[in-house]
């Protein structure tokens, strides 16, 4: 048992220190790594989901964020950083996120989140709460290219959430929170 929470501490460490964004950057190098990591992502689910860029033009807003996640044995751990568009205001938030849980598995996992929120009153309560609890069970192995992972798609409060496999190898079963906040630096 005490190797199992000195491990989990050390994929805890890896993963929140390999999601930041780069540390000794500038604000501004730091926005734009956030923006050219959105534009990829929301490129690639575009590709896979043509629909998805009328329902965000659509929507009163959306977020794409870039998470890693470790999950050992009966532990799960993910940090990553991300960006929401106020599609009235045209307005970026800034926000970080990290998230544990609890469940089976044995993994590492790369991969973006992309959430279209339906409404005003949805994207509000994200950026000024952040909080998203849940469960997910997934199969992923995919390097550069090569592997297969799906784009997952869940709908909930006002909100479509689609997830992109970037790399990683992982089988898991987890119940988890998430919580995401504004970056103070950033905005």
């Amino acid at each position: 048992m005490k190797k199992l929470i000195v491990l989990s501490l050390v994929a805890l460490t890896l993963v929140l220190s390999g999601c930041a964004t780069t540390g000794s950057a500038s604000p501004t190098e730091k926005r734009n790594l956030v923006q050219n990591m959105r534009a990829d992502t929301l490129s690639k689910l575009y590709k896979e989901k043509p629909d998805v860029k009328e329902q965000i033009k659509n929507a009163a807003g959306y977020a794409v964020f870039d998470n890693a996640n470790v999950n050992v044995v009966l532990a799960s751990f993910g940090g990553g950083y991300g960006v929401v568009y106020n599609n009235l205001t045209g307005k970026p938030t800034y926000m970080n996120m990290g998230e544990a849980g609890l469940g089976l598995g044995l993994g590492v996992k790369d991969f973006n989140v992309v959430m279209v929120f339906h409404n005003q009153a949805a994207l509000n309560r994200f950026i000024e709460h952040g909080w998203a609890f849940g469960g997910n069970a997934d199969a992923a192995a995919k390097y550069e290219d090569k592997g297969g992972a799906l784009v997952a798609e869940a709908i909930a409060d006002q909100v479509t959430v689609y997830s992109l496999t970037e790399n990683g190898l992982a089988l898991q079963a987890v119940l988890k929170g998430t919580k995401f906040w504004v970056d103070s630096e950033l905005n």
